[in-house]
């Protein structure tokens, strides 16, 4: 059984400001699972649904955001938990932190500016377990912090003190103090330079595999993706146009649009043009009917227009919601 099970899930933004009433359709119509001991990468443009995605699978939904349809379901070893229907109380004693922990985009929206960092720890454990003997959680923080790579001397340091790769390591140990059994990381590596970021995705890869948990990796880099993720989705105008392991994703794209970000990618010794895809990202306020990659699309048909392509299985893990894709396989 999966750990993560979504189907058919609509999330969308209401407003009502001076009389006027908005809906975004931020996330419509995703459905995928998570396996137990992987890496699950979600790509996407900015804009096109992915921190939504985040917010609906954390259990942290808060106005004017809604969710319309569909179910997140997991299926942790102590008992099955829906997202949607738990109330925010049950979620903040039993999930949070310790079934499913946030490495955010930026270190600073976790670390107290103003508290050393072993204070911050004891904020989040004493929070969501309690802390009985003061000595045995500093002896197992710093046993933590120590299995981590860290060195046990930035437990008394302030956040400033500390560069933005520690920052984000420190953010990362925080997130697994309690071995949950997902970690949602939300472009880790923004902001940090390559060498920086190569630490930072190895000391995920490492607790991942030391855990056997499942991590949900969120990043529009997909140089990223290519070294961490065993599975990846893309993600287009609040929808998931094609989903496949790492490798098939790279070499054999099937979606237009996936085809398109894979081979914008630069590559050494390839000196030719790039060229860009024309238009821009669809305002999900008032998205195009059929297919929503269909106004940049070089091969769009007539149906492409009117029709919402299904998501087709073309092999067992691979899968794509394309009208040029399904009438090849037919």
């Amino acid at each position: 059984m999966a750990l993560l099970d979504v189907q058919d899930l609509r999330a969308y933004y209401r407003t009502e400001v001076y009389g006027i009433s908005r809906t975004v359709r931020a996330v419509d119509g995703v459905s995928f699972e998570l396996q137990r001991n992987e890496i699950y990468g979600v790509a996407g443009e900015s804009s096109c649904g992915k921190t939504t995605l985040i917010k609906v699978i954390s259990g942290t939904i808060k106005s004017p955001l809604k969710v319309e349809t569909g179910s997140v379901n997991y299926h942790f070893s102590s008992g099955d938990v829906d997202m949607v229907r738990t109330k925010a109380d049950d979620l903040r004693a039993n999930v949070r932190w310790k079934e499913i922990s946030y490495v955010m985009q930026g270190s600073m929206s976790v670390l107290n500016p103003v508290r050393r960092i072993m204070r911050t720890f004891e904020d989040i454990v004493g929070t969501h377990q309690g802390i009985p003997n003061r000595r045995e959680f500093v002896e197992a923080t710093r046993a933590h912090i120590n299995s981590l790579g860290l060195p046990p001397d930035v437990l008394n340091l302030f956040p400033h003190q500390l560069s933005g790769g520690m920052r984000q390591r420190v953010a990362i140990a925080l997130a697994t103090v309690f071995h949950p059994s997902l970690i949602i990381a939300d472009e880790p590596t923004t902001a940090l330079d390559v060498v920086v970021q190569r630490g930072v995705l190895q000391m995920l890869k490492e607790i991942q595999a030391a855990s056997g948990n499942t991590v949900l990796l969120v990043t529009h880099d997909l140089a990223v993706h290519a070294n961490v993720a065993d599975r990846v989705a893309i993600m287009y105008a609040g929808r998931i146009v094609e989903e496949a392991p790492t490798e098939i994703i790279f070499n054999q794209p099937s979606h237009p649009y996936t085809q398109h970000l894979i081979h914008s990618l630069p590559v050494i010794g390839d000196k030719s043009s790039k060229d860009a895809l024309s238009g821009a990202p669809p305002n999900l306020a008032n998205p195009p009917s059929g297919c929503r990659f269909h106004p940049r699309c070089p091969h769009a048909m007539d149906r492409c227009r009117t029709e919402v392509p299904e998501m087709i299985t073309l092999t067992d893990r691979h899968r794509v919601a394309c009208h040029l894709v399904e009438e090849g396989v037919s």
